[in-house]
């Protein structure tokens, strides 16, 4: 398969990569750009913390996202890259969706029901669902994790993003967005972040008070 201009690096359970994810879909339209939708597993990336310095229930949604990570990867060696990009769409517009019907009810993500649901919505054969208990799928998420920190260091979240293009490749943790962009904005914000992140010397740009997300309809 031909290099994609863009590799996205994505956990179903972050609602900030899914926002994002959004913004990165209307600039690859905008720009014609090909989008690789790759897996980083949160689960994986903070194994070696103690989840009690984080907020309750962190690890349970953390579990849920390798649970949906499984159902990707085998959806990506069955069906290819952009059946991948579709089931990621179909995450999305169940969990974070306003006008979903799971995003009130956290406990019915990464259920059987939920994962068959999304498989059907993505195109992707539903009995893929039972591969979510799969531990010998985590080899291959960690493979695509360690992949994705080895571009940006490890002290990130997702997503992570690598473009490709004329002088190379260039690789960020983010942006964190809380708002997709109007699509009028969206390739100027592109073309900032790109910017930034091909300087070598540039290692990070921070502000800690975040707005109210902002999901856009699906």
């Amino acid at each position: 398969m031909p290099e994609a201009d863009v590799e996205f690096f994505w956990d179903p359970i972050c609602p900030f990569a899914w926002i994002t994810s959004r913004w990165v879909s209307d600039v690859a339209q905008q720009r014609g750009y090909s989008v690789d939708w790759r897996l980083i597993c949160l689960s994986i990336l903070n194994e070696d913390k103690d989840y009690e310095d984080f907020p309750e229930g962190y690890q349970d949604l953390h579990h849920k996202g390798r649970r949906m990570l499984r159902v990707a990867h085998a959806v990506r060696e069955k069906h290819g890259s952009q059946a991948v990009g579709a089931l990621y769409t179909a995450y999305g517009a169940t969990i974070w969706n306003p006008d979903g019907d799971i995003r009130s009810t956290m406990g019915e993500v990464a259920s059987d029901e939920h994962l068959a649901a999304a498989l059907d919505r993505a195109g992707a054969s539903p009995e893929l669902a039972t591969l979510a208990e799969d531990e010998s799928l985590d080899d291959a998420l960690r493979e695509s994790t360690l992949e994705a920190l080895s571009r940006t260091g490890r002290d990130v979240g997702t997503p992570i993003i690598t473009f490709h293009h004329g002088r190379g490749s260039t690789s960020f943790f983010g942006p964190v967005v809380s708002e997709v962009p109007a699509s009028e904005d969206s390739v100027r914000l592109w073309d900032a972040v790109v910017t930034l992140a091909e300087w070598p010397s540039f290692a990070e740009l921070k502000r800690s008070r975040r707005d109210d997300l902002v999901f856009p309809k699906v």
